[in-house]
């Protein structure tokens, strides 16, 4: 991390370490940020003067920006909730890409197991890394269960060292490679931007933290989204307007040629293949799909 200058104004930006941080650091390559992380370094270095980041686990996140050691940082809502921590949200971070996409904490059984319900599990021992979630899950079913925290390998403890457990999952494959059964979800959690309360007040910092936010979240719309330009005769347009979906209503500009307009627009990248010859077919021509770095809302 750079020395602070004396005087100079600072963001103190926590990035999380361990399975969001590939992600983490491709969302801010595509929202314009060139970060650097070397080798076993837990100070990235940033081309941004004015931010100061620092490596942490996701699990502590929120913990360190509620107590103002970080103004801001990256963590999932269930560590927040764990946590916790009363911390400003700036923004939700779910994007199409591994880790940050939604995530469920949800009960789980061996498959043979006679707990069905929640209410089976009056009396039961569970093993967990969110023992506040868990507690709180239990309270709302009214049942009062035995909640051991687990230190990791959470799946493998049914029904030896556990009668459930409560642990997160993307695809539910590890939980059924366990033979493990879901009976309820806990929470769905997605990564936030959070920033400490006191931090947010400030005029400077907030002004910095909504921008990296903005930027954020222009990377992640412009993510799944791609941008289209095609020319069409004017006799064709409202069949191909008809074809055409978008984020906003389609740019329409004349050319050179009187009889002919350009149309720009932003589509989902996923219907592009059936969505170009269906385009073609109602008349366009001279048809470019190009990739987006940020949309700006």
């Amino acid at each position: 991390m750079r020395q602070r200058s004396q005087g100079k104004r600072s963001l103190l930006l926590g990035l999380p370490k361990g399975s969001l941080q590939p992600t983490t650091e491709k969302l801010f390559s595509l929202a314009g940020f060139d970060l650097r992380i070397a080798g076993r370094s837990y100070y990235p270095d940033i081309d941004d003067p004015e931010i100061d980041c620092i490596l942490i686990r996701a699990q502590e996140m929120a913990r360190y920006v509620q107590q103002g050691v970080l103004d801001v940082g990256i963590t999932g809502i269930d560590w927040t909730l764990e946590n916790r921590a009363r911390v400003k949200q700036l923004a939700d971070l779910v994007a199409p890409w591994p880790n940050y996409n939604p995530v469920r904490w949800v009960v789980a059984v061996k498959e043979d197991s006679k707990i069905r319900t929640p209410r089976d599990l009056q009396g039961k021992r569970i093993a967990t890394e969110v023992m506040h979630l868990t507690r709180r899950y239990l309270k709302k079913h009214g049942v009062k269960a035995e909640v051991e925290f687990s230190w990791g390998a959470t799946e493998v403890k049914p029904p030896v060292l556990a009668d459930a457990i409560v642990d997160v999952t993307e695809t539910g494959s590890s939980l059924r490679a366990n033979n493990l059964r879901v009976i309820d979800t806990v929470l769905e959690s997605t990564p936030r931007f959070i920033a400490n309360r006191e931090a947010y007040a400030d005029v400077w910092k907030r002004q910095k933290m909504e921008r990296i936010a903005l930027l954020l979240m222009g990377a992640i719309r412009a993510a799944s989204r791609v941008g289209l330009m095609l020319n069409v005769p004017k006799t064709h347009l409202d069949a191909v307007l008809e074809i055409l979906p978008a984020l906003e209503t389609p740019t329409v500009s004349t050319l050179a040629d009187p009889h002919w307009v350009a149309i720009n627009t932003i589509i989902e990248e996923h219907i592009a293949t059936e969505l170009l010859p269906l385009l073609r077919e109602a008349g366009a021509r001279g048809i470019v799909e190009y990739p987006l770095n940020k949309i700006i809302d």
